[in-house]
């Protein structure tokens, strides 16, 4: 996975390197955006990498079995909506976050409702998108987003063999 991190990142700075070639001003902002994502990224990382291993190490197999598991039922799906929708930072901390929860017991499904949640659902960012917009289209918005994460996730989870998981 670690090459695959690298690689994807020495193709984004490859590619903005290159458009300099190209248009000189638009290749060095690219670059420059580039840049400063990545530095941000980095920065991100090592104290979710923390957090993501205190939650290894804090919360028991069982008890995830329990609330996000196969026997969990709908409860589970609602509870991985939740803690999505409860969650801070970028939605890129939310991929280490669900394989902690593969890895104790969670369904892929529940995992995937939980990353779902976290990228369309967070709590702090509908007060603003309500703020901004009106209380009328963010329920609107979530009436849409709620159903197609559930949707999504089941789906998946029912195409994905569970083999392929990391569990």
């Amino acid at each position: 996975m670690r090459r695959a991190s690298l690689g994807a990142a020495s193709a984004a700075l490859l590619i903005a390197a290159g458009l300099v070639i190209v248009d000189r001003k638009v290749g060095l902002e690219a670059l420059l955006t580039t840049a400063t994502q990545l530095g941000t990224m980095l920065s991100v990382l090592p104290p979710v990498f923390v957090l993501i291993g205190l939650l290894d190490a804090w919360v028991d197999r069982d008890r995830v079995t329990s609330l996000l598991g196969e026997s969990a039922g709908a409860s589970g799906a609602i509870i991985a909506l939740v803690l999505g929708s409860l969650a801070a930072g970028p939605v890129y901390a939310a991929f280490p976050a669900a394989a902690v929860l593969l890895g104790k017991g969670s369904t892929l499904a529940n995992a995937l409702v939980f990353v779902g949640a976290w990228s369309t659902t967070k709590l702090p960012l509908l007060l603003f998108e309500a703020s901004a917009m009106g209380w009328k289209i963010t329920l609107a918005r979530l009436a849409v987003d709620v159903p197609g994460v559930l949707a999504i996730a089941w789906l998946t989870a029912k195409m994905v063999p569970s083999a392929s998981t990391c569990r």
